[in-house]
């Protein structure tokens, strides 16, 4: 570089310039999935902040909300508390899982179908063709100088996806507190500062990512690309062009005709019209084999297909098929039966694991306590022996009511004989070996416990004792400690 400087010369680049992709209008089975799962997943975006649960009057009525002010998950009639986030890291080793199981069986359909970039990708390119017209159009218009029209249409376009990326960004926040009463107070500016900056962040990572970058994300931002191979095998389904039956290839219909029709010449189906390349969102070439930037969304099987049904020529030169069965069928040998790509060893075992996390969590769901008792000893001092000889012990309970509901506990002390128990609330006149304690729809109460032992009831310096915490509906949680006494 510095000689090419001195030289006047111009510099070497060190990397490879994007080449524009302008991806192609195609219609076929593939193109109709991906549309039908694109609606599905931005109905559920922007629906499910609005979907309302009824949990009465001390919880929240939306079906799915994250309130970090009061560090609760809500998620219709389940309620994950804080200390129970191993039910959300559960998800995620269960997701993660579940891309493992998705990967090996049908490549990257995560990528190519499901993923947010792939989604809102191919909304933004819709909304493009739609205004700027098709492959050749937007071409076209790309070459011409800056004149009303495309100043026009660039503008309508650029305009749409901002619209769209402040909608996702909008959407986004609502998972976060009550959507009706954010979405007001968002038009009148009482929001928290925080919730502004969000919508700006993720209106401008859309933009970026959907509108500007595109293809570059999945090729060099994502990692999940130079890590799919690992998931991958000879039996995993995935795009593949038939090299055997495509090639060699012949530049136009009439000239395959005329080539097939010479003594001995071999004449492929593929007549080299570039549709699958046309079609491709990453802008490679399906033909050349297996690649990286590849994200199998199919767009070149239905673009394939397409044509093979104008040259009357048999469809499936691109499809999806095993490395397997592409070596099988060009060797012209019986072909087993394509559910065994999907079941085997590997495909099982990542659903075996799946479904147990799946099973697992589910059970402990369903057994779960919706109450907390804690208790911490008083250290200080570790005990008073009364006027009468009997020892005394403080303790801090804290009980935890985990139900959007007011709840009353029955506190039980078991221990040593002649045990009783009064809190900072009562006197010890009123000592007995149960308290009821009230506790507020999901709140933590906490109290000052003394327990009064007998003298005469401790054989050493300490002894076992147990507080139990009973609800009404007969849910129970316990919690054991000791009791300290004088040396004996």
């Amino acid at each position: 570089l510095s000689s090419a400087a001195s030289t006047g010369a111009p510099a070497s680049r060190l990397f490879k310039g994007r080449v524009k992709v302008y991806p192609q209008s195609v219609q076929g089975a593939y193109r109709k999935l991906k549309w039908g799962i694109l609606t599905f997943a931005l109905m559920v975006y922007y629906i499910l902040p609005w979907l309302r649960w009824e949990q009465g009057e001390y919880a929240p009525n939306q079906f799915l909300l994250l309130d970090l002010a009061r560090r609760r998950f809500y998620f219709g009639p389940i309620e994950i508390w804080p200390q129970e986030f191993y039910y959300v890291a559960g998800l995620l080793v269960m997701a993660g899982v579940g891309l493992f199981l998705i990967t090996s069986t049908v490549g990257r359909a995560w990528c190519g179908y499901a993923c947010p970039q792939t989604v809102w990708t191919d909304l933004f390119q819709a909304v493009e063709r739609w205004i700027e017209g098709d492959r050749n159009a937007r071409i076209k218009l790309d070459r011409a100088p800056w004149r009303f029209t495309k100043i026009l249409k660039r503008a309508a376009v650029h305009l749409s996806w901002l619209f769209i990326s402040v909608a996702t960004g909008g959407f986004f926040i609502l998972y976060f507190a009550d959507a009706p009463s954010l979405v007001r107070d968002m038009l009148t500016g009482d929001a928290p500062s925080v919730a502004y900056a969000t919508v700006g962040v993720l209106t401008a990572t859309t933009y970026i990512f959907g509108g500007l970058l595109r293809e570059q994300v999945c090729t060099y931002m994502c990692p999940w690309p130079r890590i799919q191979s690992a998931m991958l095998d000879e039996n995993s389904l995935v795009v593949t062009y038939k090299q055997w039956r495509g090639e060699p290839r012949t530049r136009g219909t009439k000239k395959a005709v005329q080539e097939g029709g010479k003594a001995g010449a071999k004449v492929g189906d593929c007549i080299d019209c570039n549709a699958c390349v046309a079609v491709c969102p990453t802008g490679i070439d399906i033909r050349n084999g297996p690649q990286l930037e590849c994200i199998t969304c199919a767009l070149c099987i239905d673009a394939c297909n397409g044509i093979m049904d104008k040259i009357g020529r048999p469809r499936g030169l691109i499809d999806y098929t095993t490395e397997k069965r592409d070596r099988l069928e060009a060797a012209g040998e019986s072909l087993p039966p394509k559910w065994k790509s999907v079941v085997r060893p590997r495909t099982v075992l990542y659903t075996g694991v799946w479904a147990l996390i799946g099973i697992a969590m589910l059970a402990t769901l369903l057994t779960r306590e919706r109450l907390d008792l804690s208790v911490s000893r008083q250290r200080n001092p570790l005990y008073v022996q009364l006027s009468d000889g009997s020892i005394r012990n403080g303790y801090t309970i804290k009980l935890l009511n985990m139900e959007p509901r007011p709840r009353t506990f029955t506190l039980t002390l078991e221990g040593p004989a002649g045990a009783l128990m009064w809190d900072s609330y009562t006197t010890e006149a009123a000592a007995a070996e149960t308290l009821s304690i009230p506790v507020g729809p999901d709140q933590t109460e906490s109290r000052r416990i003394y327990v009064r032992v007998p003298a005469k009831s401790l054989s050493g310096s300490k002894a076992d004792i147990r507080f139990i915490a009973r609800a009404g509906e007969g849910a129970v949680v316990e919690h054991a400690t000791h009791f300290d006494g004088p040396q004996k």
